[in-house]
This record gives C-alpha cells, structure tokens and sequence, in this order.
C-alpha cells in the first residue's frame, strides 16, 4: 500500500537498504510486487486529481479556483504523507510518522470528500483512497467507510446526471470498483504479511547466525585458554619449579662454602631456565615442543630422565630414572608424542617435588594399534579419591586434571594407581589407527 505514515511499513516490508544481506535476498518477487503496487497507486491518485483538476479550471464557475487550492492542498498533505514514511522506512529521519496516521487518512478523506460536493470529477479518487483505508483502519471500520465513500460517489454521479433516478451504471461502476478495491487490498495485505513473516524470519536467522559465531568464538577462546593453561603448567610452571629447588640448593652449598656444588646447581638454573624459555616461544606459536625437534620420542624421554635425575641431584635427592622400551619403535602423529611428553615431564615433575622417591621408570610400548606409557615410581604415593576432591574442590590437582584433558582429546585412557606408602603408577593408552 502507500508509503503513509502507518504503523506497519509496506516499504519495511521490502528491507531497508541498511539491512544485512539476507534481506537484501528474502522474498525478492514479493518485495516486487508490492513497491509496483505502491508506485501504481501513487501514480493513479496524482493522475486522477491532475484530470479532476484540469476539468474544474476548463468547465470555468465562479468558485473554480477554490476547488483548485483545495485540490493542491490535498496533494500536498497527500505527498508529504508518503514522503515523510518513505524517508522514515529508510532510516533517513529521526521521526516517526505513524502516529499520525489516522490524522493524515482523516485530512485526505476530508478534503476529497469537500473536492467531491464541489465538482463530481473528483469522485474517482475514491478508488485510490479505498487502499488507504483499507491500509491504515482495521478491517471492519474500513468496510464500513469504504461503503460510506462509495455512497457518496454515487449521490455525486446522480446529482451531476440531474436524472430522477441513478442510472444503472452510475450505481454498478462504483459499486464493482469498491469491490475490487477491497479485494486487491486484502490480497495485498496478505502479501504484505507474507513479506513481513519472511522479513522476521531473516532476522531470526541472523540473529541465530550471530549467536551461533559469538558461541564459537567464546568456545575457541576457551579452548586457547586451556592450551595455554596445559602448556605453562606442564612446561613453565614445572621449570619455574625446578628453577626455585635449584636455588634454594644452591643457597645451601653456598652457605656451606661448597662453590663448586653451587656453581653446578646455578649452571643447571640457567639450562633449565633456557629450556623454558624455548618451550613459551614454541606453544605461544602453537608448535610442539623443542625437545620433540629433530628426534624421536624414546630420546627425548630419555634426555628428560637424565635432567630429572640431575634436578634431584642438585636438590640433594637420590633419585633414579630410566627409560623402557616394548616393541619396535613407531613414527608416532606430533600429537601423540607431544601428548606423550608433557605427560611425563608432568608426572615425573611430580614424582621430583612430592614423591621422595628414589627410583622412577617410564615404560613406553608400542603395540601395533596402539601406544602405552606408564610412569611409575616408589615414592609415597597418595590417596587418588582425595587429590580428585582437592581438584573439584579448586585446592590443587590442575595437572592431573590437564593430562586427562590432553589424553581425552586423542580419545585415549588414563588410569592412575596410588595408595599412601605403595608409590604411583601413571597408566596412559593412546589408539593409533585413524591417525
């Protein structure tokens, strides 16, 4: 319908040019339609009233020029009506002309009403002013003023026939032209009402596209931030650890005036600070770890024992670590020997710090289909039911907790075997078939 200050917007309708690109795209042949029926309507009013117009001043009368300024009134009110909606449809002002909606509708029905007691040449805009009532009034009350309006183009036609009675035609042409009216208009209403569902489905799937992508970034931030809080508890976190041991020793053979003993504990402070150091550069980069580059998986465990048992020396513990071998080595995907590593640094970091353990094995087989870790040592083990309630409890057990988390990832299974006095067993089972 026109674009008159109404409270739904045929021109909305369509999608503003400020919408996103689904609408730009939704319901295309029905946006159409209804800006045709809206540039037709427009047209066959300002047609109509330019005829009417042109036939009072040609037909002369003395009040000829009152019927012509009450005509360029009601194209005024009736321009700035469509003018003022069109540019608030767009977004192009601030207010918002609905709410005169009625008042609008009322001035241009009175207008053409008065045009129409002037002169009957103005009977025919009732046919474009049918759809504004039918538009802007529920659909009773524009029935009802439609019938009224038709009426009135009748009494016109007959008063300006001078006939006693109204000539058939006179009756039936307004009569049938109302009629069509009311059905173009409901037709267009149910249209309109398909372009405006079709508009609010858009938006629902935007919205939901919106929704969806913000729930995929939180969940990729999330995920960084675990990799980032794996990555420093298994590589940083246990350095800085060892580097504060290593320290304390060193304090102690320097107050015991054993400088060389010192000066071996500081040399492995800077080694272990500079293994670290590459370790944040390498997972702030995303890659795998340094001790994985250019060798192979049994070899850098083993130079992981090595530095275990040198850590342990210089913090005066006599602990032993080695590395077993089953079956013949395998060329393991990055993800399971990285996976593999961080779970020994993890556990043997623990078995250093808080076992007091004096031997410590790492078990590595490689079984066709799948690979097996098991770190085992014979400290002083723990109660596991208590370190998982400490870890839900948010008292500790981030470690443990980041092993599960890495070995879950690579649909893996990790058991662990402990009791107070009996040691501790890390039991980690990889599937390599898919990989």
């Amino acid at each position: 319908m026109p674009a008159a200050p109404t409270t739904t917007s045929p021109d909305r309708a369509g999608g503003s040019p400020s919408r996103g690109p689904l609408d730009a795209v939704e319901n295309a042949s029905s946006a159409a339609i209804l800006k045709v029926l809206r540039v037709t309507l427009h047209t066959g009013f300002a047609v109509l009233l330019g005829v009417a117009l042109v036939r009072i001043l040609m037909t002369g009368g003395p009040l000829r020029w009152l019927w012509a300024g009450v005509a360029v009134v009601l194209a005024s009110v009736y321009l700035a009506g469509t003018v003022l909606e069109k540019r608030h449809a767009e977004g192009r002002t601030s207010m918002d002309p609905r709410r005169f909606a009625l008042l609008w509708l009322v001035l241009v029905t009175g207008l053409w009403a008065f045009l129409l007691a002037g002169s009957a040449d103005f009977a025919w805009l009732a046919f474009p002013i049918f759809f504004l009532h039918l538009h802007l009034l529920p659909r009773r009350a524009a029935l009802l003023t439609i019938t009224l309006m038709t009426a009135a183009v009748i009494a016109s036609q007959w008063v300006a026939s001078g006939a006693p009675v109204p000539h058939v035609a006179a009756v039936v042409g307004p009569a049938l032209g109302a009629i069509f009216a009311v059905i173009t208009g409901l037709a267009y209403a149910a249209l309109y009402r398909e372009a405006l569902n079709q508009r609010r489905a858009a938006d629902e799937l935007r919205r939901t596209r919106e929704e969806l992508a913000r729930s995929q970034h939180e969940a990729g931030v999330l995920a960084e931030r675990e990799r980032l809080a794996r990555e420093i508890h298994d590589t940083l976190a246990q350095g800085l650890s060892s580097i504060v041991l290593l320290g304390r020793a060193a304090e102690q053979s320097l107050a015991g005036g054993d400088s060389t003993a010192a000066a071996s504990q500081l040399e492995l402070v800077q080694r272990t600070a500079a293994e670290n150091l590459a370790e944040a550069r390498s997972f702030v980069r995303g890659l795998s770890s340094p001790q994985l580059e250019g060798s192979t998986l049994v070899d850098a465990l083993r130079r992981l024992c090595a530095a275990t048992e040198t850590g342990a020396a210089a913090a005066g513990l006599p602990l032993r670590c080695r590395v077993e071998v089953d079956g013949d080595p395998l060329d393991l995907p990055q993800p399971v020997r990285v996976t593999l590593l961080r779970a020994a640094q993890a556990s043997l970091a623990n078995v250093r710090e808080h076992a007091g353990a004096r031997t410590a094995v790492v078990t590595l087989a490689f079984l066709g289909t799948e690979v097996t870790m098991d770190i085992y040592d014979d400290g002083a083990g723990f109660d596991p039911d208590a370190a998982a309630a400490a870890a839900h409890g948010g008292g500790g057990g981030f470690g443990l907790r980041s092993l599960r988390e890495r070995v879950a990832a690579l649909n893996g299974s990790l058991e662990l075997e402990s009791a107070p006095g009996e040691g501790t067993v890390v039991a980690i089972r990889l599937p390599l078939e898919g990989r």
